[in-house]
């Protein structure tokens, strides 16, 4: 054991310088392992960094919200209306009969164009003409004694100025004469009543025409009536050169002075072609059940292609005194303060504004007051803008 302590002991005296030897080595490897440890770090600290920093602008980006604008364009000057019609002929009537009997004949069936005056039906009355006849014959008594009345006044005011009859005697006689004679002219009247209901066992075409509708045939009883009573109506006639186009027009468009302005009339029977014609008239007050002005189209009608009772729909370009600006429905606000829109400064800024409405135009509307030209209104506007709020314009969609 004492022959190896001294062994332990060289050994314990070589190690400094062995340390000694190796510490130069040794910070090398320290350095190049805090270098790689730096460089690592960085590699994996500046990507980092740098998705922060873009997620930062990105954030800032979208913290201003992107819109889309539109500019005010001037409305239009007119506005089509399309309205359903109700299609009359320009005359059309009901013909009675005015007195009593059988029907001995008619001569005009439904389509048969007609004349004015022109016959269509003879009515025998027999009673009639009796009556005729006996009311001729006592016109003649009544005649024959006037005439003798007026002889006998005459006489007795002659005799009057000899003094030869009383006055009061000859007063009696010329009130006679005069009596008979209003007789007379009672009986005459009626002659001529009687003559009149003779007249009317012929049914003649009030005005040119056609027939739409007989509801006789020979033999039947005809009984003198009219539209208000429950006879039937021998005949209905119309006249359909011309027909009357009824269109109920909407209160807030009964403003404007209708008369006049031209219109043409569509029919589905006849796709693609179109009628014209011209409003002629309206009945200058507001249906209080319908709140509308019922206004009367006269259109032509050459050829009677066009057939009363039709269904169609009128077309008309009312005019506008004083037309507004148009804009997009989609760029409405509805708040409490009423109707509003965005709108976008210089700087980027939203300004709300009121709006007063006009004509609806579908996707469009038309703003009379609230707006000028220059705005630059907001598209699609979301429920939560409010006033000063920031946004960012596209200007690469905007229209």
């Amino acid at each position: 054991m004492s022959r190896q302590f001294p062994k332990f002991a060289s050994e314990r005296d070589a190690l400094p310088d062995a340390l000694h030897r190796a510490a130069p080595r040794r910070s090398g490897l320290i350095v190049l392992a805090a270098t790689g440890l730096g460089l690592a770090l960085c590699a994996g600290i500046w990507p980092r960094l740098d998705a922060q920093a873009a997620l930062a602008r990105q954030t800032a980006a979208l913290a201003v919200p992107t819109v889309q604008v539109t500019k005010p364009s001037p409305a239009a000057a007119t506005q089509e209306l399309v309205l359903p019609a109700d299609i009359e002929a320009e005359r059309q009537t009901p013909i009675f009969a005015r007195t009593d009997g059988y029907l001995k004949s008619w001569s005009a069936d439904i389509g048969t164009h007609v004349k004015a005056g022109q016959l269509l039906a003879v009515i025998d009355a027999p009673e009639v003409d009796d009556q005729l006849r006996q009311a001729r014959a006592d016109e003649q008594q009544a005649l024959a004694n006037s005439q003798l009345a007026q002889v006998t006044a005459q006489r007795w005011q002659q005799l009057l100025q000899t003094n030869s009859v009383s006055r009061q005697e000859t007063d009696i006689k010329v009130s006679d004469a005069q009596a008979k004679q209003a007789l007379l002219a009672s009986t005459q009247a009626n002659v001529g009543r009687l003559a009149q209901l003779q007249s009317y066992e012929k049914v003649g075409a009030p005005f040119d025409g056609i027939i739409t509708a007989r509801n006789t045939d020979v033999g039947a009883l005809i009984q003198a009536g009219s539209a208000a009573g429950p006879v039937k109506e021998l005949f209905d006639i119309a006249t359909t050169s011309t027909l009357r186009v009824y269109v109920d027009v909407p209160q807030d468009d009964s403003a404007t002075s209708v008369d006049g302005i031209a219109a043409y009339l569509t029919l589905p029977q006849f796709p693609g072609r179109t009628f014209p014609g011209t409003i002629a008239r309206n009945t200058g007050t507001i249906n209080a059940v319908t709140r509308t002005l019922r206004v009367e189209v006269d259109i032509p009608n050459p050829g009677s292609t066009m057939l009363p009772g039709s269904y169609g729909q009128i077309h008309m370009a009312l005019p506008t005194a004083h037309p507004g600006y148009s804009l997009p429905v989609n760029t409405l606000l509805y708040r409490p303060q009423g109707v509003q829109v965005a709108t976008v400064d210089a700087q980027g800024k939203v300004a709300l504004k009121t709006l007063t409405l006009g004509r609806d135009f579908g996707t469009r509307i038309e703003v009379l007051t609230g707006l000028s030209p220059n705005d630059s209104v907001i598209l699609n506007p979301s429920d939560s803008i409010a006033q000063g709020e920031s946004v960012r314009v596209d200007t690469s969609a905007a229209s």
